[in-house]
């Protein structure tokens, strides 16, 4: 069971071509604040793209469309 005062956050990574979110780890909110962005590979593309942050409970493995 996770500590209270537990710094790790659960996050998801999508990636920017295909809109999947198919890597979940966990990041240190306070060493880095800022959203993470890795590039990783994407087997539905079979090609390395980048992945950003976003929270890990949206649901599918799909993340919402930007206006």
């Amino acid at each position: 069971m996770a500590k209270k005062s537990d710094k790790r956050k659960i996050i998801g990574l999508v990636s920017e071509e295909s809109g999947e979110r198919i890597y979940y780890t966990t990041k240190n909110t306070i060493n880095t604040p800022d959203k993470l962005n890795l590039r990783k590979y994407s087997p539905k593309l079979r090609r390395h793209v980048v992945f950003t942050e976003t929270k890990k409970s949206l649901g599918r493995n799909e993340a919402p469309k930007r206006k």
